[in-house]
């Protein structure tokens, strides 16, 4: 990655945890950079691709510093206590990215992205599961899913902990004591029936990539018979523009939430738009 680049991302990461996304204007972004838009637009087309890059980049310096022990001599249990405090770690030193993910209203309704983040999610169960069947064997295999989420579930607020009082609470300590608690957890686990076996797991993923596609189609599906509607029906001459605003704001790259709920509020009161108002409304979490 060229120092240029580097800088805007790091800039935007800043500003975008600060004011959140759609407050943030590029111009803001090559301001606080020291760079012209012209050299801006060199790196990213647009607001959105930047934001992209930030996920990206980000995740992938997480994927390489929990994958550097990989290669190390480590007994199963050293290694994944290691990965777990240099993830704690790593989220430390990208605080400005984790208060933007816990902002994540602020965050453009943006099918790929949402793909992105579901994948990375993901990536990091699997990293979970393929530590602890390393330490626990084949006898929690059963139990892989409901032992992540587990673990997962410690994680976070240990995290936040260790975000705002860094000097009283370490990562390699606190990633032992939670390696302890799943000793615990795993001794009794086996007891019971697992929550979310294999075939469950399956099927809720299934249905989570669905839902993605699904909200996409709808979308796209209300719009158009949104539109068709508009320019045939008894209200074509007073609905015509805003129809057309509205669609060009909806396949726009970046969708400005504002426009579209002023756009929808012309439709408001018209039952004819009841049903595709409410598509295009919770799509993009808008309040009517």
């Amino acid at each position: 990655m060229k120092e240029k680049e580097k800088l805007i991302l790091d800039t935007a990461k800043k500003l975008f945890a600060k004011k959140g996304f759609s407050s943030t204007s590029i111009q803001e972004i090559v301001n606080d950079t020291g760079i012209s838009k012209g050299a801006f637009y060199l790196y990213f087309k647009s607001k959105e691709e930047l934001l992209h890059a930030i996920f990206n980049s980000s995740f992938d310096e997480l994927h390489a510093e929990i994958y550097v022990f990989e290669n190390r001599d480590l007994e199963p249990r050293d290694k994944f206590i290691s990965q777990l405090s240099s993830l704690f770690n790593t989220f430390a030193t990208h605080k400005d990215f984790m208060i933007m993910l816990t902002r994540e209203q602020a965050l453009p309704r943006d099918e790929e992205l949402k793909e992105l983040i579901f994948a990375r999610i993901i990536e990091v169960h699997q990293f979970y599961r393929t530590g602890l069947s390393s330490i626990y064997g084949e006898k929690i295999t059963p139990y892989l899913w409901d032992l992540s989420m587990m673990i997962e579930g410690m994680f976070h607020p240990f995290f936040k902990i260790l975000m705002h009082d860094p000097e009283n609470f370490k990562a390699d300590g606190v990633a032992e004591y939670i390696m302890r608690r799943m000793d615990s957890i795993v001794g009794g686990i086996l007891e019971e029936e697992p929550i979310i076996s294999e075939e469950k797991n399956a099927a809720l993923l299934e249905a989570a990539k669905e839902m993605l596609a699904g909200h996409k189609g709808n979308l796209n599906s209300a719009v158009k018979s949104m539109k068709k509607e508009a320019l045939s029906g008894r209200h074509k001459e007073d609905l015509a523009v805003s129809m057309e605003v509205l669609e060009a704001e909806i396949l726009s790259s970046s969708p400005r939430v504002p426009v579209i709920q002023g756009m929808l509020s012309n439709f408001k009161g018209i039952q004819e738009f009841d049903s595709y108002i409410s598509v295009i409304a919770a799509h993009f979490h808008i309040n009517l």
